[in-house]
């Protein structure tokens, strides 16, 4: 597992960062910033794009605005398929995760499950079961379905056994801003950081699919 960016402090509870979406014409741009426990952002990480209108979704992860050193990415096996699992995969294309939505239980309350290439995986719903059912009855209702809705995603991956691993809390505002935490687990260390912002970034990007 990949060890923890720069500036992540070892002997903190969680890793904790924040994302922010850029809107643009072309492209969905996602700002990933460092923060510290009491949710300080430290600095920009990385971003990522993702390209619309694309027959297989895709984004990836840079380092920088020129877009010349890509650190990690996630894609669709399959195009537009409801179902799809992504693989989360690094600078070289080697596979560090994978994540999948559960369609059927979507329905209600937005459901992944987010697996690791150590065969850990943690399922993945929203914290508050009546505000997805609300959110649900929003996106149906003729000409107000296409208005943004006024409800927040909050989403927890816990493990078969209880081990919280990765959290998305969206803040209030116009802009879409997440609070991210990657907890330590029994092993006294999080998920890999690029796996767990993939699926942070893939919450938004995807959730409507």
């Amino acid at each position: 597992m990949t060890e923890p960016p720069p500036d992540a402090a070892s002997d903190t509870p969680a890793e904790r960062y924040v994302l922010r979406q850029r809107l643009t014409m072309v492209v969905n741009r996602y700002e990933v910033m460092r923060a510290d426990e009491n949710g300080r952002e430290l600095g920009l990480l990385c971003f990522a794009e993702q390209k619309r209108m694309a027959t297989k979704e895709q984004v990836t992860f840079f380092t920088d605005a020129a877009k010349q050193h890509p650190l990690f990415g996630f894609r669709a096996r399959r195009r537009l398929d409801l179902g799809a699992t992504y693989d989360v995969t690094d600078s070289h294309g080697q596979p560090i995760g994978w994540f999948k939505k559960h369609f059927t239980a979507s329905l209600v309350s937005s459901t992944w499950t987010l697996g690791l290439p150590d065969g850990r995986e943690f399922v993945g719903r929203e914290r508050n079961t009546k505000v997805a059912v609300a959110r649900r009855l929003w996106e149906v209702v003729p000409v107000v379905g296409d208005i943004p809705g006024p409800f927040l995603f909050h989403f927890d991956f816990v493990s078969a056994d209880g081990q919280l691993a990765l959290s998305s809390t969206k803040r209030a505002g116009i802009r879409d801003v997440y609070r991210v935490a990657l907890p330590a687990l029994e092993d006294g260390r999080p998920i890999d950081w690029r796996v767990g912002l993939a699926m942070a970034v893939a919450l938004d990007a995807l959730q409507s699919r």
